[in-house]
């Protein structure tokens, strides 16, 4: 269940009549808990309450009693020894007048009257395996409404299936941001009465609903209507009483879909929520999945944390004014320097979606308004920010109109939180009707046309502010002098998953400038947009990407072009995960990158040390990598440039699945002991390595054929390889039709052992999972081998020295590793080794693999999960680390930043010398 879901389902809970027996099921049925789950609760089977309550084992303890008793009976369930044994993370007590609870684990705390506690609800959602952050538990409103909203929606297309088809879906988007509005302006006094919208359509509507569609299509008339025009409008006494609006919000159709007896009851539902509460840079991101089908799914946990965007605002912009409002103290004149500079700045977010970092910015840059306001003694000033400077594309109609809508209720909260309600009132109505914010696609506009540079004004190619689909900005401003910042989270898409639209999209800006554009993410684009901008003017741009594209093939194919512009990377966030709510989304691995043309500034690396604390360094110079040092590119390397033994891929089977075999399928072919020495290997891809699955495969000498041949089942499945091969459309595979009982491409088997690195491993793990196998195993191309070399080479694949080098260069699977040995191993920086370094290293890589086989038969996914690592395996990859990174630097390096540095340090001065 989703966030909305599950406060659904807690609101009709708490709307039924108090059932103390049912309690405890019908909560934990809410927050979608499995029925069988409840059925053995019931049943006394798996409820280990000691107080004739509910427990259940890691989850919760709840207990239902008398009236008057619920602070006692939560004491009780606290102190409870069921609750400390069975590791209850939630206690609650309730008697269907208080409610209380508590969550054990982060000190939270619930007391409220008992058809409050749906407010709550995000405390508990653990108990649905959501991992809950503080944004939830602070927007709880958004969540309700959105889900009443979507209630709404889904309720009206099934009345109005024509609203629902491409054609007519802009109108129904407008008509959902047209209530938006209503709801809340009438919750804040907008209106002139607090129910003056939903008050009006239960009066005024049929009890059927049967001409709520009129009424409302009448309120919306009115107010698309000045007042001076009202005589003349003909409208009904009963919506002459709404204000004048104006801003294109309630211009053009006044249609409005029709309503069901259901889907008004649900409006009246919405309109009795607490609309004053709304939070615009959530609420946004929430209501555009509404509108998509596709993403109702997982409806409330569509939203971008305010701390993951103010990692792009603070060092974008927000530290510097912060700097110089603590300079400023309360000297008048620089006070006033630092306002007009303010009115001034230009935030253009071209992938702005519902709007989170405009919104977000112009809160930002009030406050600071508002403060410099105060000291200056001047408190209900009026504000010189205008949101006009606070642009934005999109290429969703009605999450355009909704990002201009949140930032219009952003500025009317910020003037009632400065200013005062009163003055507020005075100046929201009517709306301008400048537009801000473009719809249309980032990749195709220009961006110059759109925030143009200081000082030039846009032609005004349409009327409303909120007509859809909007072509072009309009408005004509004065900032002659401001700073302009560009930022936002565009889409990222890895290449393989563009449409041909997006693939040539990103060949008209790339085409001439990069020889291997195909490669790149979509996200790339903005980057390369953003630097083609700052040609004409001067910026800063930071937006969140893939941090692929600072790894790997990516590297030369985007960062060449955009230093080719004059352009230098002026601060970074290093690999961190931006995630949703979803409990099935543990986030994308993102990286935080500003591109800037402004020279003499400090340039900064942001980087999240073990405990999850942000570190920054501050630098000369970033790299593609967003590593402290000078502009290289790694490169792909045919040997190793240090003195390293060859790693080479895996064999290639290509033979149909023929040559593989399960543990079943070799006892099938019904094989001598001898034979099957002989005729059958171990085969291992990176998942037999890693979680030690059984794989076999026939391998079969040339001068074993003849024999082999003799035995027909083994013959049966040489000659399926055969007729697959000789059947191929590509003539390589064919030609090796006539080597049947062979792999396609051997590039090698072991005499003695085999150090294997396979392809793809997850980065949540602390180390490479690298290891050593017999003689008797083979290696697919899912893996690496490096075959009969010394065991010291383990050493340096186990280290976490090159766990740094390979997040950091080679490219990414996803959020997991994708080790390269041309990359990875060729181009890895090692100093000369002594003879002695060999010996300590070979000990260390022994220790690795004693300390595993202490734990046999854990494998090697079971070791190295970073929860259940063994004690002793890991000190055994501390002391390989501590002997290795001596060798480096002749003591530990402190953290990873300073690991990267010395390493690509090294490589520059390596590389620079085979050149030479």
């Amino acid at each position: 269940m989703n966030p909305v879901e599950i406060e659904q389902a807690i609101s009709n809970l708490a709307e039924e009549p108090f059932n103390a027996e049912e309690f405890p099921y019908a909560f934990l049925e809410a927050f979608g808990r499995k029925a069988t789950e409840i059925k053995k609760l019931r049943k006394g089977d798996t409820n280990k309450s000691d107080l004739g309550g509910v427990l259940q084992r890691n989850n919760i303890h709840i207990a239902t009693c008398a009236a008057g008793e619920v602070s006692e009976t939560l004491a009780a369930l606290k102190a409870s020894p069921a609750t400390t044994k069975f590791k209850a993370k939630f206690i609650l007590a309730t008697d269907g007048r208080e409610f209380e609870a508590e969550d054990l684990v982060g000190g939270d705390t619930v007391a409220c009257a008992y058809q409050d506690f749906p407010d709550h609800f995000g405390t508990f959602l653990p108990l649905a395996g959501i991992s809950t952050v503080k944004q939830i538990r602070e927007s709880a409103f958004d969540i309700k409404a959105t889900g009443r909203l979507n209630r709404l929606y889904v309720e009206l297309l099934k009345d109005n299936p024509d609203w629902g088809t491409a054609e007519r879906r802009s109108e129904m988007n407008h008509f959902m941001a047209r209530l938006i509005f209503c709801f809340f302006a009438e919750d804040t006094d907008i209106f002139s009465t607090g129910d003056l919208f939903t008050g009006t359509i239960d009066r005024m509507s049929n009890r059927d609903g049967s001409n709520t569609h009129e009424v409302i299509s009448e309120i919306f008339r009115a107010m698309n209507t000045a007042i001076a025009d009202r005589a003349s409008a003909n409208l009904p006494r009963w919506a002459d009483a709404f204000p004048y609006v104006n801003g294109g919000l309630f211009s053009g159709s006044t249609e409005v879909p029709r309503f069901s007896k259901i889907a008004q009851r649900y409006l009246s539902h919405i309109g009795g929520l607490d609309w004053t509460k709304i939070n615009p840079d959530i609420f946004g991101s929430m209501i555009q999945a509404v509108a998509d089908e596709g993403e109702r799914s997982v409806l409330g946990m569509h939203y971008t944390s305010v701390p993951n965007i103010l990692k792009v605002l603070n060092p974008l912009f927000l530290d510097d004014l912060n700097a110089a409002l603590e300079d400023a103290g309360d000297n008048a004149r620089k006070l006033l320097n630092l306002r007009n500079r303010i009115a001034k700045i230009r935030v253009f977010d071209p992938a702005c979606g519902s709007g989170n970092f405009l919104v977000i910015a112009y809160k930002q840059l009030r406050a600071i308004e508002a403060e410099i306001n105060r000291r200056r003694g001047e408190a209900d000033r009026k504000t010189d920010i205008p949101l006009t400077n606070f642009r934005g594309i999109e290429i969703r109609d009605f999450s355009a109109e909704i990002a201009r809508l949140a930032l219009i209720i952003a500025e009317y909260q910020c003037d009632v939180t400065y200013r005062g309600q009163k003055e507020a009132l005075a100046e929201f109505l009517p709306l301008d009707s400048q537009n801000w914010i473009t719809c249309g696609n980032a990749l195709r506009l220009d961006w110059l046309s759109i925030c143009p540079p200081t000082g030039t004004g846009v032609e005004f190619q349409s009327e409303d502010l909120f007509q859809t689909p909007l072509d072009q900005a309009q408005i004509d401003f004065e900032n002659e002098g401001g700073e302009t910042y560009i930022c936002g989270n565009p889409p990222y898409l890895g290449s393989k998953w563009q449409s041909k639209e997006q693939k040539d999209e990103l060949k008209a800006i790339f085409d001439g400038r990069s020889d291997n554009w195909k490669t790149l993410d979509y996200v790339a684009g903005w980057l390369m947009k953003a630097a083609d901008f700052g040609q004409h003017t001067v910026c800063t741009s930071a937006f969140v990407s893939t941090n692929s594209i600072c790894q790997g093939q990516q590297v030369s194919a985007i960062w060449p072009a955009i230093f080719e512009t004059g352009h230098h990377i002026q601060f970074a966030h290093t690999s961190f995960k931006w995630s949703n709510l979803a409990s099935h989304n543990a986030g994308v691995t993102v990286a935080i990158i500003a591109i800037s043309n402004l020279t003499g500034r400090p340039r900064k690396i942001f980087s999240l040390d073990a405990d999850g604390n942000v570190a920054v360094k501050v630098a000369d110079n970033i790299n593609a990598y967003l590593v402290a040092g000078r502009d290289v590119e790694v490169r792909k390397a045919t040997k190793p440039i240090s003195r390293l033994s060859t790693m080479v891929y895996g064999n290639v089977e290509k033979a149909g699945g023929h040559l593989s075999l399960s543990s079943d399928e070799v006892e099938e072919l019904d094989l001598t002991q001898e034979q099957k020495e002989k005729f059958i290997r171990r085969f291992f891809g990176s998942e037999e390595f890693i979680n030690g699955k059984a794989r076999f495969c026939l391998w079969i000498e040339d001068e074993h054929l003849e024999e082999a041949m003799a035995i027909p089942k083994i013959a049966r499945r040489i000659e399926g390889v055969r007729k697959m091969r000789s059947e191929s459309v590509a003539a390589a595979t064919r030609a090796k039709a006539e080597v049947a009982h062979k792999f396609w491409i051997i590039l090698g088997a072991p005499q003695s052992h085999t150090i294997v690195v396979p392809g793809v491993s997850s980065e949540n793990r602390p180390f490479l999972p690298v290891g050593v196998l017999g003689s008797d195993a083979i290696l697919s191309n899912r893996n690496f081998a490096i075959y009969d070399a010394p065991i010291w080479n383990m050493a340096l694949i186990a280290s976490r020295l090159h766990w740094v080098w390979i997040g950091t260069v080679c490219v990414r699977m996803r959020t997991d590793f994708s080790y390269s040995n041309t990359l990875g191993w060729n181009a890895f920086p090692v100093p000369k080794l002594t003879e002695k370094n060999r010996e300590d290293l070979t000990r260390c890589a022994e220790d690795i693999l004693l300390a595993r086989e202490a734990h046999f038969p854990a494998t090697i996914a079971d070791l190295y999960d970073p929860e259940k690592m063994p004690a002793n395996l890991r000190s055994a990859h501390d002391r390989n680390d501590e002997t290795l990174e001596r060798i480096y630097i002749g003591r530990r390096f402190k953290n990873d930043t300073e690991r990267l540095e010395k390493l690509f340090d090294m490589y520059t001065k390596m590389t620079t010398k085979v050149a030479s």
